[in-house]
């Protein structure tokens, strides 16, 4: 899942990155409110999730909040702040903001809401299973008949990718942006070699059986699996 971040304090801001790209999540960072503002509006709808500060220089996370707001009323925004009082809580709500959290907290409550925010957004389970492979999105799992795969995070998060959208062909391009965080034209052959790797864990004897290559556009989900 892709996140924008949008925190001026550069401790808070550099522990919560690390943090979510080590659940593999992609996550692109603004340290003003300006910035922020900008690729809010830029790439409004290829974010997953919004985390915002409240007190940011330049404009506010309540400015950004009420902008994005105006053009898209799905995505998932957080707001992560210093102010406590109810009141700061209601009006922060009322802005458009889908949860509130107040500094300090500790990382595990942010993820568990993320989770809770995306699991709403989506309308999906958190349990993917597709004939013996299963994925477990919460306890962060794959099993093949019962027995646990170990992938690492961006095996993990490709795979999280491709099963969110079984059926359909997830482009290489899409896949770079969303897992690798790149927003341009790459050489895209690292995706190859996580998939490879991939099916190798899975131990698939026929390559193409569980995930289908899509000669030159990406990668498919076989449900017939």
């Amino acid at each position: 899942m892709r996140v924008l971040l949008v925190e001026d304090e550069s401790s808070i801001s550099g522990f919560l990155k690390e943090g979510l790209e080590e659940e593999g999540f992609a996550v692109d960072l603004a340290d003003n409110g300006r910035k922020g503002l900008e690729m809010a509006l830029d790439f409004v709808n290829e974010y997953d999730i919004m985390l915002l500060d409240w007190m940011l220089p330049g404009v506010s996370g309540i400015e950004i909040c009420r902008s994005v707001r105006k053009v898209n009323q799905e995505v998932p925004i957080i707001f992560l702040t210093a102010k406590n009082t109810v009141d700061d809580t209601v009006f922060g709500l009322e802005t458009g903001a889908n949860d509130y959290l107040k500094k300090p907290f500790a990382f595990e409550e942010l993820l568990a809401r993320i989770r809770v925010l995306m699991r709403k957004k989506t309308g999906e389970q958190s349990v993917f299973k597709i004939g013996d492979i299963q994925l477990d999105i919460d306890i962060h799992e794959v099993t093949k008949s019962g027995r646990q795969i170990i992938l690492t995070q961006k095996e993990f998060a490709l795979l999280e990718l491709l099963l969110r959208n079984k059926g359909k062909v997830c482009r290489r391009t899409r896949i770079m942006e969303k897992i690798w965080d790149v927003h341009f034209d790459k050489d895209t052959a690292v995706i190859d070699v996580f998939i490879n790797g991939i099916r190798k864990k899975l131990d698939d004897k026929n390559s193409e059986s569980f995930i289908q290559t899509i000669r030159g556009v990406g990668y498919r989900i076989n449900q017939e699996e």
